[in-house]
């Protein structure tokens, strides 16, 4: 904290007070309280969180993510979760209540990085911007951005000066939180390769011989592998570093890519925001105001590429993915928010007002206590129907927390119903679908849970032995709306 103070210091107006610290700080966490605390408590905001959450509370009762629960992500952010629930008990309280905490502290960064360019109202509405513009771009309960990008965050308040005197230690800091945050999603190596980079740029532009930039180097680079080499150490020490490789690694390259691609129609509408925000910003720099801090305006540009990096690294790219793109778009679009600019106060007070009105519809309180009231009952229907039995229930689409409410065991390691039914991961689990599929259904399980509309492209041989097997020996027992999905639930016949 006394670091970041002093990132402050470097305003070029007035010192801040620690009450006008303290005004920003309340600013952030109004904004936070509000955009967020409707999601308090509902299960359904997210279908990934659902798994991490599962895969979190497995954790804590001994199983060991990619042994016995499976996803690709990596296990760090599972061990938040375990962690969350540990101290928050069960429900989705608990991993919310932690990602309020991430996004209030970055709201706080955003503002650090904020005030080298503009004075402390306009960085307090740069910082309410991104807690607003996270949960626009489905961060607003437990999604994995929620907890990496305040990290990349502090990763830039620590290198975003390379005259700073303690520069090289906050560099080496700033790795290893990279390590951290590599351990939360793989895909932030572009944003971290880039802090690197700009480090290194600051001791070579400070006279640093080849020599010592390479030490420097391979000091960056240990930090930043060092949590991921010792987690593979931890597996390789329990007899299981295949599982973890494969998890990790080469099942992301098993994976098919979707039809649609990394860019399309529905993508592009939803980087409309972001786009607005920074090329205004980039506008208002080249065109109306340069900005106060060139290098620091210029940092920010080079970490909003990286951050595209981030976003579209993977095959298949998910809207919610822009959230990497947040705090890079949100400080680049200062030059045009600033209040001391000629349009003074219009452009700020325009975006926020748009923000709020973007996250209202989607946390609306009334409507998400009806809806949750709605799946406690669902989920308890299939509590009572498979009290009696010691098989597991199977949702083969639908969502995972259903274990949980349904107070199920696992019936597979894979228990993400995407895994066993999208047909992109047909070669990516290490095992035949159709065949764990099968497998499960030997088992007899007491409620098979099914959609009517899929998510994505369909096995349709592990759906046909699904559907087949439903036909056989099921009969309907509930069904649910969630979105534009049937969710139903069917129980074995006695």
């Amino acid at each position: 904290m006394a670091s970041i103070a002093s990132d402050i210091e470097t305003a070029p107006r007035a010192q801040p007070t620690w009450r006008g610290d303290a005004l920003v700080l309340l600013a952030i966490v109004a904004t936070a309280l509000i955009a967020r605390l409707p999601w308090f408590g509902f299960p359904l905001a997210g279908y990934d969180e659902q798994l991490y959450s599962l895969i979190g509370q497995a954790m804590n009762q001994g199983a060991l993510p990619f042994v016995d629960v499976w996803d690709r992500k990596p296990v760090g952010l599972f061990a938040l979760f375990a962690a969350a629930h540990a101290v928050g008990g069960p429900g989705p309280e608990a991993y919310q209540a932690l990602a309020l905490l991430f996004t209030v502290a970055g709201g706080w960064l955003t503002a650090v990085l904020a005030r080298p360019l503009v004075d402390r109202v306009t960085a307090a509405g740069a910082g309410m911007l991104y807690v607003l513009l996270m949960s626009v771009y489905g961060s607003a309960s437990g999604q994995s951005e929620v907890f990496h990008v305040p990290l990349m965050l502090a990763m830039a308040v620590l290198v975003h000066d390379p005259a700073h005197p303690n520069a090289i230690r906050r560099a080496l800091i700033a790795m290893l939180i990279g390590g951290l945050a590599l351990q939360l999603k793989y895909t932030v190596a572009p944003q971290c390769a880039m802090f690197g980079l700009w480090a290194l740029w600051g001791q070579y532009r400070r006279g640093a011989s080849l020599a010592r930039l390479t030490a420097l180097a391979a000091c960056f680079l240990a930090g930043g592998l060092m949590p991921t080499a010792m987690v593979a150490l931890y597996y390789a020490m329990a007899g299981r570093l295949d599982a973890f490789l494969f998890a990790n690694f080469l099942s992301f390259f098993d994976r098919a890519p979707s039809g649609a691609g990394r860019l399309h129609k529905d993508l592009l509408a939803g980087l409309v925001p972001l786009a607005v925000l920074a090329g205004g910003g980039l506008y208002a720099a080249v065109r109306v105001t340069l900005p106060r801090d060139k290098p620091h305006y210029a940092f920010i540009a080079l970490w909003f590429v990286a951050c595209l990096a981030t976003a579209f690294l993977p095959g298949t790219v998910y809207r919610y993915y822009f959230a990497a793109l947040v705090p890079a778009s949100v400080l680049l679009a200062l030059p045009l928010l600033d209040r001391s600019g000629p349009a003074r106060w219009g452009p700020l007070v325009l975006v926020m007002a748009g923000a709020f009105a973007l996250v209202a519809p989607l946390s609306l309180p009334g409507e998400l206590r009806e809806r949750a009231a709605v799946y406690d009952h669902f989920a308890a229907t299939i509590a009572q129907s498979s009290a009696d039995s010691d098989a597991c229930i199977f949702v083969f689409d639908g969502p995972s927390s259903l274990y949980r409410l349904a107070h199920s065991c696992l019936p597979s390691r894979f228990v993400y119903p995407d895994h066993l039914n999208n047909a992109l991961e047909r070669d990516a689990l290490g095992v035949s679908q159709e065949g764990e599929v099968a497998r499960i259904l030997a088992t007899r399980p007491p409620v098979i849970v099914t959609a009517d509309t899929p998510l994505t492209p369909q096995n349709e041989e592990a759906k046909a032995l699904v559907l087949g097997y439903i036909d056989r020996g099921y009969r309907e027992l509930a069904e649910i709306e969630i979105g534009d999905r049937t969710i139903r639930a069917w129980e074995r016949r006695r």
